[in-house]
This record gives C-alpha cells, structure tokens and sequence, in this order.
C-alpha cells in the first residue's frame, strides 16, 4: 500500500489488539493513517497504539466490548469527540 495515501485520514479498527485486527491497524498506520483501535484488552490495545505511534501516527485506545451496546456507544463517542479535538 502507497505510504501516503491514507495521509490525513482516520481509521477505526475493532478487534485491533492482536491477529488480523492489529495487521489492519498498522497497515492503516503505514498508509499514513490516524488509527483508533478497540478491543477488550487495554493491555494489547497499548501495545498496538505503541506500534502506531513508532510509526508517526497518532492512535486512540478504547476498550470496549463490541457486542455491548452501551460500550459500543461509548466507542463512538470517544472517537467522534477525538476527531472534533484534532480539528479544532
């Protein structure tokens, strides 16, 4: 995948603390992409969003469950409200 072709954007990955969630978020990241990565683990999600960071990217962690409805609007409440701070 070109380097910059994700330059400016953001990505969500759920599931992203290990197997082909963490491989999706850093290639995300590789491309040039900002990565918010979720998944029941705080402690894989810090070492993925490490990951992320070594590669210049910023990423966000929330943990959340995704088959909670609760923890999924909190998910998408944080990443909006992440967004709205970069842009201001």
């Amino acid at each position: 995948m070109d380097k910059s072709i994700l330059t400016g954007r953001r990505a969500m990955v759920t599931g992203a603390g290990r197997g082909i969630g963490q491989t999706i978020a850093l290639a995300l990241a590789q491309a040039g992409a900002d990565v918010a990565v979720t998944a029941r683990s705080q402690v894989e999600l810090e070492a993925a969003a490490a990951q992320i960071r070594g590669l210049g990217r910023r990423s966000l962690v929330v943990a959340a469950d995704v088959t909670d409805p609760a923890q999924v609007e909190h998910l998408a409440a944080a990443v909006q409200a992440d967004c709205v701070l970069r842009l201001a």
